[in-house]
This record gives structure tokens, sequence and C-alpha cells, in this order.
């Protein structure tokens, strides 16, 4: 009897065994701590040995710390999704920057583009202008490093440095297809995340307001600037969003929130997030105002949840080119080396349930500049949609 109730007992123990071990493999962080190191991280150790493999043997010398940096960012463009980064510890004050709104670099405004960053705008007094940069150019490598493929965060990470440095670019004219090297001395960027100015048109006033960023505080500033066209008499006012590649999301809804007195403004979902429905905040100027918004290709992000919100809300005539179609939205996870995760999470969708990803948002009244005088032709269609109430 002791001897068939030990084997009951081995053969119990054995299946809890069995049955934990199942358990425990779909949930590592369950396991002791000593256990989950032995069998975790055993890919961390591959990895470890082979760069170590590498650093040993391989004919030329290479930056141990690059191909560590590397064998990471492998991993995180396996998920084949330009809008997910690592971004290294030594990129990562210059990424840190880009997210506050802070600009030491070269001056220009950029969307990603398969040939590299596409130069969207060209800041006046910059080191680009005076280097003779222009809108429209393409900059396909940095330092001497291709660009082609990689993330615009990264890019703009390597472009930007401190006040003072060098960075040599090469920048490619579309238009006749010339390329050259030039070296930049990096600046601080003085950028106006607002500006704005009143038109005279028809024998009425207008208020033309541009904002290019949605960095923290953005809203405020442009609520500012809105409301002093409207004590100035304006008739109506346009929201020039051409070449904003976007932002923080809750400043997206706090700019709409300016033009839309209720109602959704986005919902957000993804596989891990439940729906999150953001609805404007209160407190927008009078309905009866009438707004244009003014968009191109590198509208993109917070600037079209803006565009669609004005525009499916009746708020709004969308004047220009087809936006840029981003409908993704990332978080930021510090990682435990001093870099940082920059993942996407979910998908943003208009208030009319459109997911922007696929193609944009597609203008009422379609305007754009002429390439050839380089005269701003998009502004006086979105002027005369005001005019005429379209």
């Amino acid at each position: 009897m002791r001897h068939l109730a030990n084997t009951v007992s081995i053969a119990a123990g054995a299946l809890a065994l069995l049955f934990g071990g199942i358990w425990l493999g779909g949930h590592p962080g369950s396991l002791p701590s000593p256990v989950r190191e032995t069998f975790v991280d055993e890919d961390r150790a591959v990895r470890a040995e082979i760069i170590d493999l590498i650093e040993d043997n391989f004919y030329r010398e290479v930056d141990g710390d690059k191909l560590r940096d590397d064998s990471l960012r492998g991993i995180v463009d396996g998920l084949d999704d330009r809008f997910s980064h690592y971004i290294s510890p030594s990129e990562r004050r210059r990424f840190d920057q880009q997210i506050a709104g802070e600009f030491e670099g070269v001056g220009v405004a950029i969307v990603e583009d398969r040939r590299g960053l596409k130069i969207t705008r060209v800041f006046d007094r910059s080191p680009a202008q005076r280097a003779g940069i222009d809108q429209g150019q393409l900059v396909t490598r940095v330092d001497g490093r291709s660009i082609v493929g990689v993330s615009s965060k990264v890019s703009v990470a390597r472009i930007s440095g401190p006040a003072g440095t060098k960075v040599r670019l090469a920048i490619l004219d579309p238009e006749n297809g010339e390329s050259r090297s030039l070296t930049v001395e990096r600046a601080k960027i003085e950028t106006p995340i607002v500006s704005g100015r009143m038109v005279r048109r028809g024998g009425r006033e207008y208020g033309v307001a541009k904002l290019t960023s949605f960095s923290k505080g953005s809203h405020g500033i442009l609520r500012r600037k809105v409301n002093q066209q409207l004590d100035e008499n304006a008739d109506g006012i346009v929201l020039d969003l051409r070449g904003n590649g976007g932002g923080l999301l809750t400043e997206g809804v706090l700019v709409a929130s300016i033009f839309v007195e209720d109602g959704l403004i986005t919902y957000t979902k993804g596989r891990t997030k439940p729906r999150r429905d953001l609805r404007a905040q209160g407190d927008a100027i009078d309905g009866d105002i009438p707004v244009v918004v003014l968009v191109d290709g590198a509208t993109a992000s917070a600037s079209e949840i803006v565009t669609g919100a004005l525009r499916d809300s009746g708020r709004g005539t969308v004047v220009g080119k087809r936006t840029f179609g981003k409908g993704v939205f990332q978080e930021i996870q510090p990682l435990s080396n001093g870099g940082v995760l920059d993942i996407t999470v979910g998908e943003y969708f208009l208030p009319k349930g459109q997911n922007l990803g696929k193609r944009g948002i597609d203008p009422k009244v379609l305007a754009s500049d002429d390439p050839d005088t380089k005269r701003d032709e998009a502004l006086p269609a979105a002027l005369r949609a005001l005019a005429s109430g379209r």
C-alpha cells in the first residue's frame, strides 16, 4: 500500500509539474527570479555571444555599443511598422527635445519619403537657409550614413545636435536629380509654434493662423492668436496645418476644441487597448464664424485628427491636397539601458469612423502651390472658400 501511495504521489507530482510548466511557459514573469533568468534570458545570452564573437573575430574593428544598439533596433524593425522605433541612449536626448518642442539643429521641417526625408519648410534665418537648402529637396544621408528606410524620428535625431556642432548632409534635388554634400553648423532654432496675420479679401477681413506643431501648450498659443484675430473683427479663420507632422494627441483634441464646442473628436483602440473616446472640451469660438482648414501631403497625425474632426462635425471646410495618412499612435516606453521604445499601440479614428492609415483626408477644394513660381496658391483658394461659404 505504501508503494502504491508513493506511485500515486509521484504521478500527481509529475502532472503538477507538467501543467505548471505549461502555464509558466506562457507566463515567464511568474517564474522565480533564478529560473526566469536561466530560461528567459537564453536569447539574450545568444545575442551577447554573437556580439562578443564579432568583436573578437571580425576582420575590421567594430563599435560594440553601436552593434548592440543595432541588434535592438533590428528586433523592432522586425515588426515591419515604420512608426515603431528603438531610440538608443545616445539619441534619446535629441528625441526628448523633439517631444518637448525644443530644437537644436539645422532648421527644417520634414516628412518621411521613400528616398529619405522630404523638406517641407526651411525656417527663416536658419543654418539650412544659409546653406541654400530649399523646400522640396530631400535629405538622403547624414554624416555619411544613409537614412533611406530609416524612421523620421531616428533620422531627425541624427540631424539634430548641440548648437555649434556640425553635421554633413547629402541633399538631393528631385527636380533635376542632382545631389550634393554640404556641412552645416547646427544652431538653436527659434521657431514660432503659431504665426498669423490678417488678410483682406472682397471687402472682408480674415484671420490666417498657422500652427507648426502639436507640442505641449500649443493649443493655448493658437487660441490666443485666434482670439486676437476675432478681436480685430475677422470674418472667418483659416487654420493653416500645411507641413504640420503632428505631435501630442492631447494637444490635437484641445486644438480641435477651439472650433468644435462638443461631440466626439476622435477615438482610439488597439489589440490590448480598449476603445477610448476623446471628446471636445468646450469653450469653442462662436459656431457662426466660418473656418477653413488648409492642408497638404505633409499634414499628418494630430493635424489630421483636427482636420477630420472639423470636417466630420461640419465645422470646417478642408482645402489643399490629400493629407499624409497616419492612422496609428505610439507610446514611449523607457528602457533599462537609457534608451526608449517608441512603439505603435493602437489606431485612431475620426468621428464618422474613418481610419486614416490607408488614405488620408481628401480636401473638398483641391489647391496646391505652384512648383515653378513657388507662390502660395493654396492660401488664396482657402480665402475664396471662406468668402463663398463653401
